[in-house]
């Protein structure tokens, strides 16, 4: 792009695509960062970067622990890449920041000084970081930064709450379309239940003790779930949930074991009739399937499933379920997240521990 003229623009964002051509800017090589907008565009002052759990766990197992070549690691895709996509996990994250120019076709409804997190990922975003994240020890998600990123037409931001402090409000608006999408789901099931046999669903979530897992048990116990079961990988975790009273049944399973997942929810009052994976490892597609009820739902929130062992292990199981994929965007995901959070103190509590 040239300093000097507006470019044209797609509300996409393909017009910043510089390598492969032809391609959206979540599958690209590389975007263009130059801070002239299009006059669909919006730049924003960046604060922090949340990056995505699944990422943040590579990063950090593949050096070791070395918060410093975290660091060096993340600000290298940055550069090269123009925006943040570990080229291993495929996923990023979302930002929060200070909106600091405005298009004037831009149809955000956003203005020069809103405080705003993006809720779409960090592998879309136009992303120049200025600070070498000196602010970060490379240690946690969550990542002090100055810097600026493009938001294009078809962005989802939203304002952040006034109530609640900013890494709080990131934490979770970082995970909002899971509670989302699994309010979503539940409440068909209750529908279809209601309908037929009048048994109330039970939903059994993976990773209950986590960001998105506890706004996941929240929103399913909201939306009228008869009984719903956290599941989690050691006893630490399993106290954690239950001191915050969000799931009827805590059980402590393997995910990755798929008879041990599957025994420890059908014990704890299972198969699940919705079944939500929550964690940031590979390997739990099996154990999801065996735990869900035939005519019941899997719902994917991690970035690190393998989609096509999912598909194939449903097959060769003869499993009649359905599942989804989740795509972290559901009409209203922010504030139902927020209020979740605000009206759930065991929800707050295990955020602001793990903050």
């Amino acid at each position: 792009m040239s300093p000097d003229s507006t470019p044209a623009s797609d509300p996409t964002g393909v017009h910043r695509v510089l390598e492969p051509p032809g391609v959206l800017p979540q599958s690209a090589v590389r975007l263009d960062t130059h801070p002239t907008l299009a006059d669909d565009e919006l730049r924003v002052r960046v604060r922090r970067l949340n990056l995505d759990a699944a990422s943040f766990r590579q990063l950090r197992e593949s050096h070791g622990g070395d918060g410093a070549a975290v660091r060096a690691a993340v600000l290298e895709i940055v550069r090269t890449r123009g925006k943040m996509q570990n080229p291993v996990t495929g996923s990023g994250g979302m930002l929060i920041g200070v909106v600091e120019e405005v298009g004037e076709r831009s149809p955000l409804g956003l203005a020069v000084g809103d405080r705003v997190a993006t809720l779409v990922s960090l592998t879309l975003t136009p992303l120049v970081v200025e600070d070498d994240l000196r602010a970060w020890d490379g240690t946690s998600e969550q990542v002090p930064c100055d810097g600026y990123a493009i938001l294009f037409g078809r962005t989802v931001a939203a304002r952040l709450p006034d109530d609640l402090p900013e890494d709080l409000a990131l934490a979770v608006l970082d995970v909002c379309g899971a509670p989302a999408l699994t309010a979503r789901v539940v409440a068909q099931h209750a529908e279809r239940q209601h309908a037929g046999s009048g048994r109330p669903s039970t939903v059994a979530v993976i990773g209950g003790a986590g960001k998105s897992g506890s706004l996941a048990l929240a929103a399913a116990r909201a939306s009228g779930a008869g009984r719903t079961i956290g599941v989690v990988p050691h006893e630490d975790e399993a106290a954690l949930l239950r001191s915050a009273g969000i799931a009827d049944t805590v059980v402590v399973a393997d995910a990755r074991d798929p008879l041990a997942l599957r025994d420890a929810v059908t014990t704890a009052g299972g198969p699940a009739d919705v079944t939500v994976v929550c964690v940031d490892v590979p390997g739990c597609e099996g154990g999801a399937i065996l735990a869900t009820a035939d005519g019941g739902t899997v719902v994917f929130f991690s970035m690190a499933t393998s989609f096509s062992a999912a598909a194939l292990g449903a097959e060769g199981l003869a499993a009649d379920i359905t599942m989804l994929v989740g795509n972290g965007y559901v009409p209203g995901h922010a504030e139902l997240a927020l209020d979740l959070l605000r009206r759930e103190p065991g929800v707050r509590a295990l955020f602001e521990r793990r903050l």
